[in-house]
């Protein structure tokens, strides 16, 4: 018999499984910002790189200000994007081809982190942990922000040039 579970507990579930993602994420970004030709892009990868870094960080004093060990739940959906985003790389494209590709991988990692952080903070709201709520709230901006620089980078040139390409 299943015990019930309450909303805390999914937030909880719900943290572990991003902290997974994230830890994912920074595995794949050094992988990305080596594949990227734009040196905009590399630097853009790079900065999201340390980025990451402090997100994880933000995690840990989540699980602690909760008075919960540090831990991972196996986030298939961010391995999933992650996957396909590998795949991108394997690929034979021309180089800005391949920048354009690996913004669509990146924006997909970023769109799937935006609903968790949406989630989480709305779910710390809720249960009443402002303090993991301002940390959560810090690094669904910080998703934001990299989305809409993607988007900038892309509708600068990248998507165009790898018309031209075609």
């Amino acid at each position: 018999m299943k015990t019930t579970t309450t909303l805390h507990d999914a937030f909880v579930m719900e943290l572990c499984d991003t902290y997974d993602a994230e830890k994912q994420v920074l595995k794949a970004l050094p992988k990305m910002v080596k594949a990227a030709h734009s040196p905009k892009l590399a630097a853009g990868f790079t900065a999201h790189l340390a980025e990451t870094k402090k997100q994880i960080e933000r995690l840990e004093k989540a699980f602690a200000s909760l008075e919960l060990p540090v831990k991972g739940k196996r986030c298939d959906g961010m391995a999933g994007i992650l996957k396909e985003g590998a795949a991108v790389m394997e690929e034979n494209h021309d180089e800005t081809t391949m920048d354009a590709c690996l913004i669509a991988a990146a924006q997909r990692v970023e769109h799937y982190e935006m609903a968790a952080y949406g989630t989480l903070v709305a779910w710390s709201r809720i249960v009443g942990n402002q303090t993991v709520s301002g940390l959560l709230q810090d690094t669904l901006l910080e998703e934001k922000s990299a989305d809409l620089k993607l988007s900038a980078l892309a509708e600068a040139g990248i998507n165009q040039q790898a018309a031209i390409g075609a």
